[in-house]
């Protein structure tokens, strides 16, 4: 078992923590919010700290599950951060969904520290967090990934070392792109079913066990025809993960039109108010233009 922290207590970070927890590891959590740090302490074995670097004090392994690059970069540097904290040969593992810039930026700064970094940025939403059934994409070096994955696999179904650092995230925008592209494409296929007087739920029957079938469809159209968008995946949130997407693409080269659509569409939710309504909500706008 391993002396660990976990730094980041949102509807991702805190089940994920509760599972480390579940194994028998010795979890020391910290969230800028102390009251839901002090929540968790409450629901599961562990303590909190009242900054990154005195959660990260002694822990072989440090994960974080933050909101975006400059979080990220609060919890790992400066007198408070985690790498203050933390002691060469000790593993950092970065669950947050950010840029590749800065992944890669903050493993060099740890490598001075002689502190290991890997990019393991995730996939499955808030459910595949609650039941650790989520999808892990790793970059980094291939000693620390073997030596951090165990750990991940208390609360994933699926964990791979996509290359070095960087890697992981770059998978991550690889699977926003296509989360995008599909939600639309399932929104549009709703909307017109309802326009058209068919019965939603009786076409999902038959279309979803052919090629049209997606974990899109599965897992959110009884929602999405209900109109009921109170969960999941935010649109604040994809909005971030498509910026990030959109701004490297130029850097390499890469085409994006229909995600770089997408996007915009995601901006219509947020005017009608959505910004935290779960990214499904693609079809709101749809009934919302229809009307």
């Amino acid at each position: 078992m391993a002396k660990t922290a976990f730094l980041g207590l949102g509807v991702m970070g805190a089940p994920m923590a509760g599972y480390l927890a579940k194994a028998g590891h010795e979890v020391t959590v910290y969230n800028r919010t102390a009251s839901k740090a002090q929540a968790w302490v409450d629901a599961n074995e562990g303590r909190a700290a009242s900054t990154p670097r005195e959660a990260a004090r002694g822990a072989e392994f440090v994960m974080a599950c933050v909101g975006n690059d400059d979080d990220l970069r609060q919890v790992c540097l400066g007198e408070d951060g985690a790498f203050a904290g933390m002691e060469a040969g000790s593993v950092f593992v970065d669950h947050t969904t950010v840029s590749a810039e800065v992944t890669r930026e903050l493993h060099a700064a740890a490598a001075e520290k002689g502190i290991a970094f890997v990019d393991a940025p995730v996939s499955g939403g808030q459910a595949g967090a609650e039941n650790g059934q989520l999808v892990v994409m790793c970059g980094g070096e291939a000693e620390a990934y073997d030596r951090a994955a165990p750990m991940i696999d208390t609360y994933a179904k699926l964990c791979k070392r996509l290359g070095e650092s960087g890697a992981g995230q770059l998978c991550k925008m690889v699977n926003q792109i296509c989360i995008a592209g599909l939600v639309q494409g399932l929104s549009e296929g709703l909307h017109f079913a309802q326009k058209a007087g068919l019965d939603g739920r009786a076409v999902v029957e038959v279309i979803g066990g052919g090629a049209a079938g997606s974990w899109q469809m599965v897992n959110r159209f009884e929602t999405m025809l209900d109109d009921k968008f109170e969960h999941g995946f935010a649109v604040n949130w994809m909005r971030k993960d498509l910026g990030i997407c959109l701004k490297t693409a130029d850097e390499v080269g890469a085409s994006l039109p229909v995600t770089a659509l997408v996007d915009q569409f995601y901006k219509d939710v947020q005017k009608l108010g959505g910004g935290r309504w779960d990214t499904s909500s693609l079809i709101k706008r749809l009934n919302a233009v229809g009307e």
